[in-house]
């Protein structure tokens, strides 16, 4: 039910005139006042107030107040007649030049559709997992797709990269990932590499391997969920049984 308040009571039950003045009316003495009380038992009748009327003319506005100016030494945008306007987006996102958050929104630009469809090729090429019934008592990890814009120094586009991550936090200890350690390289190690390279003039070159991750074989049973837009049509309830780490799992980085 609706909450509805009460009006406030006004406390003014009298409309009063301010144009016209109040009457005067004389203070008895106090000696009359105690001759009144002892002869006449009777209560003192009540003098009833005039009833005076509200002006009709209206009231004048206050006057602005003057702003005060700004005189602190600091030298700001504003004092030198700078400003920013304001950018209202009315228009929608073109997904050829920014990275989609959705699927439902990639699968609407062929690039990103054809980004998929490579990253797809290769995890069935590692033959990463087979499909099977789903498990009864067993954890279902989900997954989604990432999407990311490699760029060349000058800003341009140099490739679309779609990655297929599991919801690695759907995972539980001790069903499906044990250990999550995972050796890495510490910095001093690459500065010392660097040196070195300078030092001797070695060349230098960066390289950028694709499912790295998917070399790695898995030791315990994980169960994930078919990818979004490639669901196998004539077993769609089925789930994929990993046989390769993938990425967003827990032992990904140590396997």
């Amino acid at each position: 039910m609706l909450h509805t308040c009460s009006p406030i009571p006004n406390a003014l039950s009298h409309s009063v005139d301010i144009s016209q003045p109040a009457p005067h009316f004389p203070s008895p003495s106090f000696p009359s006042i105690l001759e009144t009380l002892s002869s006449s038992p009777s209560p003192a009748p009540s003098i009833s107030a005039p009833s005076i009327s509200a002006p009709s003319h209206p009231t004048p506005n206050p006057s602005p107040i003057p702003l005060a100016l700004n005189t602190h030494s600091m030298t700001t945008r504003s004092k030198h007649g700078i400003f920013k306007p304001k950018v209202f987006h009315t228009t929608t996102n073109d997904y050829n030049e920014t990275e989609p958050p959705t699927y439902q929104l990639a699968s609407k630009y062929p690039k990103w559709c054809t980004a998929m469809d490579e990253e797809y090729s290769a995890l069935q090429r590692q033959q990463t997992w087979s499909l099977v019934s789903p498990p009864i008592g067993k954890n279902i990890v989900g997954c989604k797709w990432v999407f990311k814009l490699k760029r060349n120094s000058n800003f341009s586009i140099s490739r679309y990269k779609a990655r297929l991550v599991a919801k690695g936090f759907h995972q539980q200890h001790g069903i499906d990932f044990q250990e999550t350690f995972s050796p890495v390289v510490k910095p001093p190690t690459v500065r010392l590499i660097l040196a070195l390279a300078v030092t001797y003039d070695w060349p230098l070159q960066q390289l950028d391997v694709r499912n790295a991750f998917l070399h790695g074989v898995l030791q315990e049973e994980v169960y994930m969920s078919q990818p979004p837009g490639y669901v196998a049509p004539n077993l769609p309830q089925h789930v994929c049984k990993l046989h390769k780490s993938i990425y967003g799992l827990k032992q990904a980085p140590r396997a």
